[in-house]
Order: structure tokens, then sequence, then C-alpha cells
């Protein structure tokens, strides 16, 4: 054997052991960057433990690791230096940065009652998270539907949620940008919400007829609540913007429970979806050998490496 042909054969043998997660040098950042993901997986905060607390060490981490995008839900209660300590990390390597919240509640009655305080201050949340979604360059704007009203007829709390998601739109319009709103199980983990089906879902960005209102489809939800998942994304298609994924049972990483997610990928791929998949999940492993094998979970899945 030449020596080209050696250094080759140990640089390769190299990469497959950091992938794997066998120990290579002292740290994981000695090791030269991964391949980057053709999908636009996109990590949050605190998934990946052993990229440590530093906000900027861990979109670091994740750059080195093959991800090119990033969300997190809870950027709106970072500090405006934070924002922009993060937008400017990610701008400095190139990522893209998907959806925060701006409004959530997960104990009044916003969208689907009447309750005046309650609607206003979605509509202030609103507001404010215009300024946020510049400051981190991205569209897309995860607000939350609420709880549901259990005294009120269902169709009426339809045409409240229509009649404020027609508002909201009309704020974002001006701006290019876009809300998602996700369907969250009532089964496991959220029995008092109001928007809990891709059925409903839909019927709400039909009502509302904006470019300014999509679906976040979390997969992890949909199988829990409904199951059936591909006909719901197809029949769904034009009004979904926005996908997050995550294992069930368990709200893991792909791989570790039911979830076909190279099927459901394949399909979303060849249907020419090209945006953020969030990673909305824990890692089922322990430390710096569990992140590894939930990053390679994700080159299993991809539709493309």
């Amino acid at each position: 054997m030449n020596r080209k042909t050696f250094l080759r054969k140990s640089l390769l043998a190299a990469g497959g052991s950091i992938l794997f997660g066998e120990s290579i040098g002292n740290s994981l950042k000695e090791a030269a960057p991964a391949e980057a993901f053709k999908m636009k997986f996109s990590p949050d905060f605190g998934i990946f433990k052993s990229a440590g607390a530093n906000l900027e060490d861990q979109i670091k981490w994740g750059y080195d690791m093959g991800f090119r995008a990033w969300e997190n839900t809870w950027m709106a209660r970072k500090t405006k230096e934070e924002q922009e300590r993060v937008s400017a990390s990610l701008n400095r390597l190139g990522m893209e940065f998907g959806q925060f919240v701006g409004t959530v509640t997960f104990k009044e009655v916003t969208f689907a009652g009447r309750i005046k305080e309650n609607r206003d201050k979605v509509l202030e949340d609103v507001k404010n998270s215009v300024e946020i979604a510049k400051r981190m360059n991205t569209r897309f704007i995860h607000n939350v539907l609420g709880c549901h009203d259990p005294k009120l007829p269902w169709d009426f709390q339809m045409a409240n949620a229509i009649e404020l998601l027609k508002r909201v739109s009309e704020i974002y319009e001006k701006h290019g940008l876009v809300m998602v709103m996700e369907t969250m199980n009532h089964k496991i983990n959220h029995p008092e919400m109001f928007l809990h089906t891709i059925p409903q879902a839909y019927a709400l960005c039909k009502a509302v007829g904006s470019p300014s209102l999509k679906i976040l489809c979390d997969i992890y939800h949909v199988q829990i609540q409904e199951g059936n998942v591909i006909p719901n994304i197809e029949y769904a298609w034009d009004e979904i913007a926005y996908f997050q994924l995550g294992d069930t049972p368990g709200r893991k990483e792909p791989g570790t429970g039911e979830i076909n997610y190279k099927n459901i990928l394949r399909l979303i791929w060849d249907k020419g979806y090209r945006g953020f998949l969030g990673m909305e999940h824990g890692v089922k492993g322990e430390g710096r050998d569990g992140d590894l094998a939930a990053v390679n979970a994700y080159r299993e899945i991809s539709r493309v490496n």
C-alpha cells in the first residue's frame, strides 16, 4: 500500500470513529467538521448536553456535526443582547434560523374564547414578535392557540379562533412573516389545548385564507393524536410550512420509537420540501456517546447525505 492510499484510508477510518462515538483525541472540538446535512435539520439549545452551556458553543458544536439550521422555541424569553449574539453566531457560520414562539399559554383560553384581555395580550405578543423575527432573520413565528373552552360549543370556538387569526395574519402580512401553528396531542401531553388535529388546523388556514398563516406539522404529536401521518401530510400539504420531529414513545430522536421517519422524509423531500425540520425532542443516550448516537440517527434517516 502506498503512502497516499494509507493516509486516505486512515482519515476515512478516523471520520467513522468520530461519527460512531469512539474516542479520537481529547474532545469533539479536535475533530474536523462532518459533512453538512442536505436536509435542514434544526437543533434547539439544550438538546446536546455535551455541547456545553454556552449558546455560541452549542451552535458551533451543531455546525461541526453537520447541521446548517437552528431553532429556539423560547427565543422571545432571551434578552435582546442574547438574541443578537445568537443571530451573529449563526450568520458567521452561514446557518439559518427557523421558528421561535411569539405568544403562548398552556393555561388560558385565548384564540378559542372571547375574553378581551386574553386576546389583547395575544395581539401585543404578536406585534412584539415582529422585531424578534427581524433580529433573528427568520420568517417563521410559532404562535400557540391556547386552551379550549369546555363551556363553549366547538363551532363558536372555531369562529373565535378564525377571527383572531385574521387579525394576527394582517399584522404579519405587512412584514412578509408567517405564523405557524402546531397541533398538540390530547392523549399524552396537552389534553387542554384547543388545536389538536391536522384537519382542524387545515380548516383554520382555509377559513383565514392568508399566506401568513400556515401549519407547523409536529410529527410526534400527529402520530399520537391521529396516526395516519403520511395521508394527513399529503392532504394538508398546501398549508404546511414547517415540520418538527420526535419519535414516540419517549419523544427522543428518530429511530427510538415507532415512527418510520425514512418514509416520511422521503415523501416530503420528493414533494419538494426544503424547509426546516425542527428537532423537537430529547436524546435517549447519555453524555457524548448519546449525543453522537442522535446525530447518527439523523444520518440514517436523511433522504440525501
